[in-house]
């Protein structure tokens, strides 16, 4: 006799809203605080200037707090539709698949619409930008691709 678990299909939603917070968390921490390539309006606010810099952690930090509650709702989401066998749910391949969906939704998203059609950051601005910015879509698909294929 099995136990009856979340069905696969109830994790979809739960991962795919990880998967956006925590890729944009990857993005705000590692290109906009370590690696410092760029800010969420660096093509619009230098950040060479004080005021300049100021603009871009203010808009950097309103980034930070939707990625930040993506999680906590695609946390939300996931307990509610947990079942006693929690640990199931937690190592299951459908999960984690669904949340690299997520993140590569992110990657794509955010790829076209604010490195291509508004133009307001780049991956690494300079000479080899458009490079980076399609090196960055081109990762995004590759974990919907590979999302897709682990959830299965």
């Amino acid at each position: 006799m099995t136990t009856s678990t979340t069905p696969a299909s109830g994790i979809a939603l739960p991962g795919i809203v990880l998967g956006v917070g925590l890729g944009g968390f990857v993005d705000g921490i590692l290109l906009h605080q370590l690696l410092q390539w760029h800010h969420l309006l660096s093509t619009r606010y230098s950040v060479d200037t004080v005021d300049g810099l100021r603009m871009n952690t203010f808009a950097d930090g309103l980034f930070h707090t939707v990625t930040w509650l993506a999680v906590l709702i695609g946390i939300g989401l996931l307990y509610n539709r947990m079942t006693a066998d929690r640990r199931q749910v937690w190592g299951s391949r459908t999960l984690w698949g669904w949340m690299l969906v997520g993140w590569g939704l992110f990657n794509l998203v955010e790829g076209l619409i604010d490195h291509q059609i508004l133009g307001i950051h780049h991956v690494h601005g300079g000479p080899q930008q458009l490079w980076w910015d399609l090196g960055f879509l081109g990762f995004g698909a590759v974990l919907v691709g590979f999302g897709w294929l682990l959830r299965r």
